[in-house]
């Protein structure tokens, strides 16, 4: 029998018994509508990831950090593992590095009336500001190298409190500090050593009493847009300037002392030039970024990238997406075994027909295929109606999110429920073959039956 006269005697069989196959059916569409819908929501959930971590960092950047800067408790450093220009040439001439952009990071205590607070000030390259695509609620970016200036984050009035009681508006009451960063006179005190000995009573080396630092009003170029309290950019309560300018300034301030953050040699002098806090480092791919974070840790650098941190919650989000996969295809399974009920009490209500088959010469694989198509059609009408609920399931899902503000309590952006594009027609193959698997028993014990045995059971 030809293939097309064996598709239309099982569509035939089918419709013979159509509440016995919408029902078989149904259970293939429940099936797949279940796989379809928990794989579209963990892949939901793995995309929104990945879309929140862009917003607010690049996958193709290194942060590094020397082994004894900034960050850490010791302050001796080995010459050798200085974040300075040097090291920046280095990693230039590397492949696959793109651009390094250093920060140089200090920190300082500002009064203004009433109010007392600490600054985080972060030195950072004109190039480097002009990507970091900050949005600008008053002023400008600092565009002088020579002149330092100030770029206020919109939460940096959080750090404020009142001098007198140690009381903070924001923390305690919610309130923002009455002040105006652009035109108010903010009085910085980058000698914080200086100013709490001299708060506390305290003397110098020689026993006279320690002198109040100099304070210094520095020029405010502009503030980041966004009400207080909102904290969508990373750099929204530090104050960010120029890097050049702020090495000058604090030199100029600290001549010969040592600079709160900075390195200094084992006699306790400074170094006669700033080391970097922290390096940007700019990759071209993100596959090579796990690679050179891995190298410079070698060199003995605190080197991370956020690549490493997505891998691991890709891990995991693939390990929910599994789960959620493994309980839809409960349902498949459940499915798979009501196609192979329905293919054996075929077989018992058509043994007649089957022997009449074999008696008029029909070649025993030509039955077997004739109840494996019959077993494959259900799987494929299953699989294609499955695939049109998922999606109007899906829709459902989302619009209820949205509706609800469900996904925005835990932090997911868009829709929760995708379906990709490969989902579709994947799940209509699976269902075939679940099905055509399901029915092969059946067919085998179709093809094996005696056709006199079986019009003698007639």
């Amino acid at each position: 029998m030809k293939f097309f006269d064996l598709l239309l005697m099982s569509i035939s069989n089918l419709w013979k018994r159509k509440l016995r196959t919408v029902l078989t059916v149904l259970g293939v569409v429940i099936g797949i509508t279940s796989i379809v819908v928990m794989v579209a929501l963990g892949n939901g959930l793995k995309e929104s990831m990945l879309e929140n971590y862009q917003s607010y960092s690049s996958m193709t950047q290194i942060m590094v950090y020397s082994s004894n800067g900034y960050y850490s408790s010791s302050s001796n450093q080995d010459d050798e593992k200085q974040l300075n220009d040097t090291l920046i040439e280095e990693l230039l001439a590397m492949d696959h590095i793109v651009s390094v952009y250093p920060r140089l990071t200090t920190e300082a205590i500002a009064k203004v009336g009433k109010y007392m607070g600490w600054l985080n000030i972060i030195g950072v390259t004109q190039e480097e500001l002009q990507t970091m695509n900050i949005p600008i609620g008053q002023g400008k970016l600092p565009d002088s190298q020579t002149e330092l200036q100030f770029f206020y984050g919109n939460n940096v009035l959080v750090n404020f409190y009142i001098e007198r009681t140690g009381v903070s508006p924001f923390w305690e009451n919610n309130e923002v500090p009455d002040i105006d960063v652009m035109n108010d006179p903010i009085f910085v005190i980058f000698d914080r050593d200086a100013y709490w000995q001299s708060s506390g009573g305290g003397t110098n080396e020689d026993g006279t009493p320690a002198k109040q630092p100099k304070k210094y009003i520095i020029k405010a170029s502009g503030v980041m847009a966004g009400e207080v309290g909102t904290w969508e950019n990373n750099n929204s309560q530090n104050i960010l300037c120029d890097i050049d300018a702020l090495k000058m300034e604090l030199k100029r301030i600290f001549k010969k002392k040592a600079i709160p953050g900075q390195p200094t040699r084992k006699n306790g002098k400074p170094y006669n030039e700033l080391f970097y806090s922290q390096l940007i480092i700019q990759v071209d791919d993100m596959e090579n970024v796990l690679d050179i974070t891995n190298y410079l840790r070698d060199m003995g650098y605190d080197a991370n990238s956020s690549i490493e941190w997505i891998q691991q919650q890709m891990d995991a989000m693939n390990t929910i997406q599994a789960v959620l996969g493994a309980i839809g295809a409960v349902a498949m399974l459940v499915a798979a075994i009501s196609i192979t009920n329905t293919m054996m009490m075929s077989i018992y209500e058509r043994t007649k027909e089957i022997g009449v088959m074999k008696v008029l010469g029909c070649n025993i694989h030509n039955i077997q295929v004739l109840f494996l198509m019959e077993a494959g059609f259900i799987g494929f009408i299953g699989g294609v109606v499955g695939v049109g609920f998922s999606y109007l399931l899906g829709i459902g899902i989302n619009a209820l999110m949205v509706s609800s503000d469900a996904g925005a309590s835990m932090g997911i952006t868009g829709a929760v429920c995708r379906i990709p594009l490969w989902l579709s027609p994947l799940a209509v193959v699976f269902a075939i073959v679940i099905g055509m698997i399901a029915g092969f028993l059946p067919s085998l014990r179709a093809m094996r039956l005696s056709p006199l045995a079986a019009i003698r059971n007639e």
